[in-house]
């Protein structure tokens, strides 16, 4: 009991620290905040009512980047579903307009960047809903953040992945900083749940067709990852694999607790009540590459989703943009969502929602003024919470750590 008290104190104050690093880091990190404001938000009342399908429902930038399908194709998509709900596609738009304008902010580039960031974010998306079966080379000039991770995604192995979270290729996850010890009853909840053969089948990268498969426990680890995560259930599990070759093989896993969503649901009757279900469902839906490779379990009556972590599964992480950068992104991201969005629906539907998400454009600017106005009213509201987020965490004492 006490190690598990220790550890809650510890995720505590290392959320706080996360989210005092940078304006972008706050606002990827308040999740909860974002609809409480943008709910009080005059821009609130002139929101399109978008048809009622999965949306990621924290579509911010971090959250994109390539994912394997586990067959050796990556595609940029929706890395992170634990928001997703059947719900507004207006929210996803607006989230990631907010998080490319922190973004730009951030790397010192004008307000009329911003500006274009979102007339380019419009067209990018309006295009995936007009044209949904186009390929992600009709997206636009790829930006330089993503061709990197991108090709950085396409070179990586097992031994990469490796090097990185358990450091050699032998079957030991090394405690430390990110990976700590867990209890007795952990590790035996951990065997239970990979004694399920549907998570074999499901989960875990094997050989196409391949029979009588068994999984075995190797070594696992509570990890301390993530920003909304963290104080959550959270862990990182090395498996052995052995199918008919009867050769072991090494996978690792993440399993992470799912607990009731804060994004605005349009159509809950539609949504499996199970909150891991919930994550599952509305991958598969917005995202393939990562949604066919989850499962949901429990473990100390408690709900997770499961996935196999594969080397080219990468985040999109952006230091600094130029201005010409910033605007490719905007639109190439937006075509990303878009995409994922128009997938779920038909030649009609998505020729209403086209015309809705169009029919209030600015005189002054080419993108319509209800996702303009959210995006300046929430950049505000965020700013000002965030400095007095840092301003309480320097008062607690930890300036020189956030400074660092």
């Amino acid at each position: 009991m006490t190690a598990k008290i220790d550890r809650a104190s510890v995720l505590d104050g290392a959320r706080t620290l996360k989210m005092a690093r940078s304006a972008h880091a706050y606002v990827r990190g308040n999740t909860v905040k974002f609809y409480e404001w943008l709910s009080s938000s005059p821009a609130a009342a002139k929101l399109p009512e978008g048809p009622p399908i999965w949306i990621c429902g924290d579509c911010h930038l971090g959250n994109l980047g390539p994912l394997s399908d586990g067959h050796g194709r990556v595609e940029m998509q929706i890395r992170d579903l634990d928001q997703t709900v059947i719900g507004n596609p207006a929210l996803d738009i607006i989230r990631l307009g907010l998080s490319l304008a922190s973004a730009a902010r951030g790397s010192d580039l004008p307000g009329v960047t911003t500006a274009l960031m979102v007339e380019s974010m419009v067209d990018g998306y309006e295009q995936a809903l007009g044209h949904p079966d186009d390929g992600i080379e009709d997206a636009g000039p790829e930006p330089d953040a993503v061709r990197t991770v991108r090709r950085h995604a396409l070179g990586r192995r097992w031994r990469h992945l490796a090097r990185e979270r358990i450091r050699d290729i032998e079957p030991a996850i090394p405690l430390g900083k990110k990976f700590w010890a867990i209890e007795d009853d952990e590790r035996a909840a951990l065997r239970n749940v990979f004694a399920d053969p549907r998570l074999a089948s499901t989960v875990l990268s094997l050989e196409e067709g391949e029979q009588d498969v068994t999984t075995r426990l190797v070594d696992a680890a509570y990890w301390m990852k993530g920003c909304s995560s963290l104080g959550l259930l959270r862990y990182a599990a090395l498996i052995a694999i052995k199918g008919a070759s009867k050769r072991e093989k090494y996978a690792l896993i993440d399993l992470k607790e799912a607990v009731a969503p804060v994004a605005p649901v349009a159509d809950p009757a539609s949504m499996p009540s199970d909150p891991a279900l919930r994550v599952v469902t509305g991958a598969r839906a917005l995202s393939p590459n990562l949604g066919d490779r989850m499962a949901a379990t429990t473990m100390f009556d408690r709900s997770l989703f499961v996935r196999e972590l594969m080397p080219q599964d990468l985040k999109l992480e952006v230091e600094q943009f130029s201005r010409s950068e910033a605007v490719r992104a905007a639109r190439y991201l937006a075509w990303v969502v878009g995409h994922a969005h128009a997938r779920q629906m038909d030649a009609v539907t998505r020729s209403r929602w086209r015309g809705a998400l169009l029919e209030h454009r600015g005189a002054d600017i080419a993108a319509p003024s209800w996702l303009w106005k959210s995006v300046v009213d929430l950049s505000g509201t965020h700013e000002a919470a965030y400095l007095e987020h840092c301003r309480a965490y320097a008062l607690a004492g930890n300036a020189e750590q956030t400074a660092g």
